[in-house]
């Protein structure tokens, strides 16, 4: 139940966004030229960037990679969109992107937690509040579009504000009637269908929309079985509008969807000496190990336009997610032939410990030696969100004011439980069932109100966007015990905080040309702490600052802005994926410094060479990032240990390059990316990295192709990892893990 205080808000605001019904009266205002005019109307209040056209106007860095980028590349996985965007920082787990951990400028990978991940401007992580390392991410095959904002203007897109805002934007519902399908296969069964269709016709809209994704995996298991996924969606919308001379134009449009997925995932590597031997293997003790995703999210948003200067757009939103991660967790120390029952501490050091090894890779063990772990949560998060705004004049600047609430709670229910196996000859055999709920059984929660004003001011050359935002969380965590399965409260453990914050921030822009643009701005960093850690846990904080200018030509575009970010503290994450025992509880981190500078470019050469066959395109970015603690302290969590002033954050490189070429002639399209980053410290440290602690460095090909048969027949080929590089990725949270290897696939596209 949301709290008492919040109900009378929440009715006020259902009542405000029901009180303005579909009309179609006659007109007292200026007509609208057409349809489009109010889809990008709406699209400028639940985008955080808009169209590549706008980004110019924008205070802050901005990225915008839109559908016909997409469809070029054709890429499933995130990681490998999100390499185009300069200030992206990026930890690859699984090969397929299916649990990214991503970071901006330098705010942490660890699943994702630092930045605010949305779809259609709704926060898409299952609790983002009171679980926001939480295992789901939307499936890429079905966004039509992806944005990344970073810097001062991105204050509005709460609760964390340090680093930024990655928004998707899903297939939209079309104008007119359309749709497309496309089936691709390829190497190790790897296969992909997608398809929609929709049509709006007068006032009412609707698009229905599958896809199902699969690969039988790239790694090797002792016992041959599978190491790959499947995932399915299914997406609908329906949308009904006011006729477009209504004195008050309205949109009501509702989104449905649903996700599920089996993986057939480990968090269990290899030693550095058997990723030499074959980097491809899996260990036999990994064999059982699964996780299931089912995820369900319904949406209605209303956008209303009372007059050229006054609009509203409310949203009401629930997602419910239940995903169970069957995985080995240690070795069980009571058996009398096991010393060490930690998966890190055994894969790095295995000459140690030649017996746990030795069942890792399928020798015979005792009874209970495994012990597997099932982790069992289910999460909702919902909310209603109204943003108004406001266009007027005020002594000769224009004004476009935002002001924005939205009333949000989320939980993450855990009822975890664990196995205990035999290692026979290769073959895990159980035996000890676990007890659910015996592991873990508590729920974390969030009820959280927040507000922002923003004012977009443009006065002359300059523009001004001054905004804060205010964060008011109440959070809950109730630990039932292991004796109390019925959860009546005998045993509970009940801890409840509350967090409030304001977080200001201004850009500043000045057009000092009709193509350069000098951009500045300065905010406030924020992210809360979870539900789980201790009393002394303070608030992630930090002042943010960016310089910089961006050049705007029909040929050419760049962007070259350079960042600071002065934390006063920052929050570690004691998560398993991590290395950490898997509390999820968060931890101070003291004071930290992270600089750099963002660089990203675009060209069409066809333009520029005035080449009227040939149509190629070239984009490249680079980043620099430098990210120290200006602290010492000691922790638990394996990848920070004993942290010294000036040491390095782990999983932030140093240099990131990205660049593609597309070239288009007649029917043929050819699209080539490539990727470098360097080798990364994976354990916090200074000087030279060690080999035994980091990744390796990479340089990666991607390689697309369409033709034309026809007008709407299209002939598919893509390749990733063009030269089948072998590198590390990882070595947490146990042992080393390999990137994809190279991967063939190709198929036919239907355009309707």
């Amino acid at each position: 139940m949301l709290s008492k205080k919040y109900q009378p808000l929440l009715l006020s605001l259902l009542f405000f966004s029901s009180a303005f019904q579909l009309q179609a009266q006659d007109t007292e205002t200026a007509k609208k030229d057409s349809i489009d005019v109010f889809d990008k109307l709406l699209m400028e209040k639940i985008t955080v960037v808009g169209t590549p056209a706008w980004v110019s106007n924008i205070p802050g860095s901005a990225s915008y990679i839109d559908h016909r980028q997409l469809e070029r590349q054709g890429h499933t996985d995130i990681n490998r969109i999100l390499r185009s965007i300069s200030g992206v920082n990026i930890q690859e787990e699984d090969g397929f992107g299916l649990r990214p951990n991503i970071g901006l400028r330098g705010a942490g990978v660890e699943r994702s937690t630092k930045i605010n991940i949305m779809e259609d401007g709704i926060l898409a992580a299952p609790a983002p509040y009171s679980a926001p390392a939480a295992y789901y991410f939307p499936n890429m095959g079905r966004i039509n579009a992806v944005e990344v904002r970073k810097g001062s203007s991105q204050i509005k897109y709460g609760p964390n504000t340090t680093g930024g805002a990655l928004n998707l934007i899903s297939t939209p519902i079309p104008t007119e009637r359309s749709g497309k399908a496309e089936l691709s296969a390829g190497e190790r069964t790897s296969n992909k269908f997608h398809a929609n269709y929709g049509d709006r016709t007068g006032r009412f809209g609707y698009l229905i929309e599958v896809l199902q994704m699969g690969d039988d995996g790239f790694k090797q298991l002792d016992d041959g079985g599978d190491t790959g996924y499947l995932v399915r969606d299914l997406m609908g919308k329906i949308m009904v509008t006011s006729s477009a001379d209504a004195s008050i134009y309205q949109r009501l449009e509702l989104k449905l969807g649903y996700h599920k997925e089996t993986s057939d995932e480990t968090y269990l590597g290899l030693s550095r000496d058997d990723f030499s031997s074959n980097p491809m293997r899996r260990y036999a003790a990994s064999q059982v190990d699964q996780m299931n995703v089912e995820q369900s999210q319904i949406s209605a948003r209303h956008f209303a336009i009372f007059s050229d200067n006054l609009d509203l757009t409310t949203t009401l939103y629930r997602q419910d997610v239940t995903r169970a991660w069957y995985k080995l967790h240690d070795l069980d120390t009571s058996v009398p032939t096991i010393e060490t029952g930690n998966l890190r501490n055994i894969l790095t050091n295995p000459g140690d410990n030649p017996t746990e090894i030795g069942y890792l890779r399928g020798e015979t063990s005792p009874d209970n030696a495994l012990n597997v772990r099932n982790n069992n949560r289910e999460y909702f998060s919902q909310g209603v969100e109204s943003v108004l705004g406001v266009n007027f004049d005020l002594a000769g600047a224009s004004n476009q004011l935002d002001f924005g609430v939205r009333l949000h709670q989320d939980q993450e229910d855990r009822f975890q439980f664990e196995d205990g196996y035999r290692m026979q000859d290769g073959i895990m055999i159980l035996t000890n069932a676990g007890v659910p709920g015996t592991q873990a059984n508590r729920i974390g929660s969030a009820t959280a109100l927040s507000l922002y004003l923003r004012d977009k001011i443009q006065l002359d050359r300059w523009t001004f966007t001054p905004g804060i935002r205010f964060e008011n969380i109440w959070f809950t965590n109730k630990n039932y015990g292991g004796s109390d399965l019925d959860r009546t409260g005998s045993d509970l453990n009940e801890h409840e905080y509350t967090t409030n914050v304001f977080v200001p921030g201004i850009g500043v822009t000045y057009q000092a040309t009709d193509y350069l643009t000098v951009i500045s701005g300065i905010h406030r960093g924020f992210s809360p702490p979870s539900p789980g850690s201790a009393s002394d846990t303070e608030s992630e904080l930090s002042i943010n600052y960016e310089l910089g200018m961006r050049l705007v030509n029909g040929n050419f575009n760049a962007e070259v802005i350079g960042f600071y970010n002065d934390y006063s503290n920052l929050l570690g994450s004691d998560l398993a994926a991590g290395g950490g025992s898997g509390t999820t509880g968060q931890f101070n981190a003291g004071e930290v410094e992270v600089y750099g500078l963002e660089v990203s470019t675009n060209l069409d050469l066809a333009e520029l060479l005035n080449l009227n066959s040939l149509t190629p395109l070239f984009n490249a970015n680079y980043t620099f990032t430098h990210a120290t603690f200006q602290s010492d302290f000691e922790s638990s969590f394996g990848p920070w240990g004993t942290v010294t002033t000036g040491d390095e954050i782990p999983f932030i490189p140093k240099h990131q390059f990205n660049a593609g070429l597309s070239l288009a002639y007649s029917d043929l399209t050819v699209n080539l990316n490539s990727s470098y980053s360097p080798k990364m410290r994976t354990v916090a440290g200074s000087g030279s990295i060690d080999d035994q602690n980091s990744t390796d460095s990479y340089l990666l090909f991607d390689l697309s192709s369409n033709y034309a048969i026809t007008g709407n027949v299209h002939l598919l080929l893509r390749v990733r990892n063009l030269l089948d590089k072998t590198y590390i990725v990882s070595d947490r949270p146990a042992g080393v893990r390999p990137g994809l290897p190279r991967t063939v696939m190709g198929g036919l596209r239907f355009n309707i």
